[in-house]
């Protein structure tokens, strides 16, 4: 059997021999996505599945048409459009690039035809599938129990992880939606974790200074959901500078 491809930026595909990869690559576009792009809303119909390379895609769901709670994030570890291979064909989640960055897109129905074709592509979706709910589920639980201080140090690892950086680019504003709190409540978290020399947070921008400590002061989550994600995903062996 031919190898996997280690070269291929998304570990959902790389995962696939060069024989299986061959096969989907004429159904695969590379594509450019910016910060703030949404790729769906909740009840649109998935047109198009998204395999991140160095992008970042944050899912949210919606309360009152106004409120906005990140549920999971998707990198390269995984795909964005995984209803489709559940039988769903609207999304339940708004999709929001967080991360400018590559990704290899594909047609909704191109994308149906190879999962029912391809065992090994079925194979890593459903992996990675089991290890999204473990991540949604870990968040839920976060976000009710853990303070922001924590929270928010363990969201800037996750991102980490995905984007292979320790620079990105991020508003209060946007923090906020993503951890479900008030725009003062992330200023007060960013200045503890700034105040301890943790990170180093500019208008628009945050630098991590230093990941040990700030591995230190997450909450458990990070680890919890590292250990459920496992070699399939980068959260499983985290990122490091």
């Amino acid at each position: 059997m031919k190898a996997a491809n280690p070269k291929v930026a998304n570990s959902l595909l790389a995962q696939l021999t060069g024989r299986n990869y061959q096969r989907l690559l004429p159904g695969l576009e590379l594509v450019e996505l910016k910060f703030g792009d949404v790729l769906y809303e909740p009840g649109q119909k998935i047109r198009h599945v998204y395999f991140p390379g160095n992008s970042l895609v944050s899912l949210l769901t919606l309360v009152d048409d106004r409120m906005a709670l990140e549920v999971g994030m998707v990198g390269r570890e995984g795909m964005v459009g995984l209803p489709l291979a559940l039988g769903a064909v609207d999304s339940p989640v708004r999709a929001l690039v967080q991360g400018a960055g590559t990704a290899m897109r594909m047609t909704s129905a191109r994308f149906s035809k190879e999962f029912r074709k391809s065992p090994r592509l079925r194979q890593g979706v459903h992996h990675y599938a089991n290890a999204l709910m473990a991540q949604v589920s870990q968040t839920a639980a976060c976000n009710r129990f853990h303070v922001v201080v924590a929270r928010l140090a363990r969201w800037l690892l996750m991102t980490r992880d995905r984007v292979r950086s320790g620079e990105f680019r991020l508003t209060h504003e946007f923090l906020g939606h993503m951890l479900g709190v008030r725009r003062v409540g992330v200023t007060t978290a960013a200045r503890a974790l700034q105040r301890r020399k943790l990170i180093d947070y500019t208008r628009g921008s945050i630098r991590i200074l230093d990941h040990k400590g700030l591995e230190a002061a997450a909450c458990e989550c990070y680890a919890i959901v590292n250990a459920k994600n496992g070699a399939n995903t980068p959260a499983g062996h985290a990122w490091k500078p």
